[in-house]
């Protein structure tokens, strides 16, 4: 048993526990202790990496428990990429958050902590009942960080978001109730050797369980009609904060590709490939309205998030056809809609600082300031998330589009993906232009552009084209992750032994 896989969600845990009850500290020191638990998580990512880049599953059973009846962590392709992707959006989001946003409020860089605490134990954590707890952590730290500085809107989008998320959370005990008392369990790889030995007449109600479980997924990935809490919410909030929350649909999303080609997949028996008939036409539904909404955005907080509910839309679009094809494409597509995403969040809050009258309203107004270097950074950002050559969000959607070319409904999902693409493309020009062309003359000094404030959109925006530049290795690896998750046999056994026989007579004695 290797201690590696813990360290993920010990790091936060250690470092959110020590900022929280050491108050005596100075703001230097929390952000030393919290810049040293955030940039840790980097190499104990890629040491992770390392160790699964063969097809090897890391379990880690907490308390020598063997499963399915202790709490297990579980490190694969899928999780460890998530991991690495969180850590890189998390290390950019506090050397942003350093330059003012972390003084605007108290306890800033412990719940910064906490919200990693629970976003990385959501992705590794290999049971329903520990996926809800983590969820529930990051969760609580979502809604302190959004408050993060005050003010009405940002009160008034929280209020939304605690509300919605707690009948989700309601509505997850009850999906998880249903399937335990069907089924005896909550460890994923044994609901996986469960469910095809399901009798039949239980087989409704673990159908109920599941498509239940699927409304809360669906409510955290900010899949329409369930998302529209998302863009008000995520404009309100500080760059840093909305920077990192873009992680946070994602986690929706991976609990979707966790927990149905798993569990619920084709050899699922009487409840297989339940979730196959829901996803993909809300993904369509959700990818349409999301490129509409950035149209009609009047603010680059706004429209980035929106933009996010648009790639969540394309992103589900590639998991909803529960093919080879389409898990390679959304791994892809997770690496470089998160990355693009969080930049354009951090950049939009650099420009309204820097805008001193118009803020990132899209109307004209002063003259840009520093335009030339903010200029650059926003015309890489928007290449990137309109999904343009020669940046990653091309690739992205040319293997989405080629993932639903042999699928059902192969001219409905191209014609929905690329009339969408098609309006995103003519909204993020359009607010191109009202932020560096369409301007009046300039009548206020221009403040200083904050190094590490650019540093941070900068290094987020060279990661999108490090996934290009070294686009056979990224694409390769999306691929070896896509076969991991088609056969779910390899995870199944690394969890619960080669022997069927001793966990058949285990079970028998409970």
């Amino acid at each position: 048993m290797t201690h590696l896989v813990i360290l993920p969600v010990l790091l936060p845990l250690v470092a959110g526990s020590l900022l929280l009850l050491a108050t005596g500290l100075g703001n230097g020191a929390r952000r030393a202790i919290a810049l040293v638990a955030t940039f840790a998580l980097l190499p104990v990512a890629l040491l992770l990496l390392e160790r699964v880049a063969d097809g090897a599953h890391l379990v880690y059973a907490l308390g020598d428990w063997a499963p399915p009846f202790g709490i297990v962590l579980v490190v694969d392709r899928l999780a460890v990429a998530m991991l690495l992707l969180t850590a890189v959006v998390a290390a950019a989001s506090l050397v942003y958050a350093c330059s003012g946003d972390d003084v605007r409020g108290p306890q800033y860089h412990a719940l910064f902590q906490f919200q990693l605490l629970g976003i990385n134990g959501a992705f590794l954590t290999g049971d329903l009942f520990n996926l809800f707890v983590f969820f529930e952590v990051l969760l609580i730290a979502s809604y302190a960080l959004l408050l993060h500085g005050l003010g009405a809107q940002r009160v008034g989008a929280a209020m939304h978001v605690v509300v919605l998320n707690l009948i989700g959370s309601a509505l997850f005990l009850f999906a998880v109730g249903t399937l335990y008392g069907v089924t005896g369990t909550l460890n994923l790889a044994d609901l996986a050797r469960v469910m095809p030995l399901l009798d039949p007449d239980l087989a409704p109600l673990a159908r109920s369980g599941a498509l239940l479980l699927l409304g809360v997924f669906a409510l955290k990935a900010a899949l329409l009609p369930l998302g529209f809490w998302l863009p008000r919410a995520y404009a309100a909030a500080t760059g840093a904060t909305a920077a990192l929350f873009a992680v946070l649909t994602k986690v929706g999303v991976y609990a979707i590709l966790r927990v149905y080609p798993l569990v619920f997949g084709p050899a699922a028996g009487e409840v297989a490939d339940v979730a196959a008939a829901w996803v993909l036409p809300a993904a369509l539904i959700t990818l349409a309205f999301g490129a509409l909404g950035v149209l009609a955005a009047r603010t680059l907080r706004a429209s980035a998030g929106w933009l996010v509910v648009y790639s969540v839309g394309t992103l589900l679009v590639a998991v909803g056809l529960f093919s080879e094809a389409g898990y390679a494409a959304a791994v892809y597509y997770t690496a470089h809609s998160t990355l693009a995403s969080a930049a354009l969040f951090l950049l939009a809050d650099l420009i309204a600082r820097q805008r001193a009258t118009g803020g990132d309203r899209l109307d004209v107004v002063d003259a840009m300031p520093h335009a030339t270097v903010l200029g650059v950074l926003f015309f890489v950002a928007a290449v990137t998330v309109a999904g343009l050559p020669p940046f990653s969000g091309f690739v992205g959607k040319l293997m989405v589009l080629e993932a639903a070319r042999v699928a059902p409904g192969a001219v409905t999902s191209w014609s929905v993906l690329l009339l969408a693409a098609l309006v995103v493309i003519v909204a993020v020009a359009r607010a191109g232009s009202a932020l560096f062309w369409r301007t009046g003359p300039a009548t206020t000094a221009a403040p200083p552009l904050d190094r590490r404030s650019v540093g941070a959109v900068a290094g987020l925006l060279a990661c999108v084209v490090g996934l290009v530049a070294w686009g056979g290795a990224a694409t390769e690896y999306a691929w070896s992750t896509a076969r991991q998750l088609a056969d779910p046999a390899g995870y199944v056994t690394a969890v619960l032994g080669t022997d069927p026989h001793a966990w058949e007579q285990r079970r028998g004695q409970r």
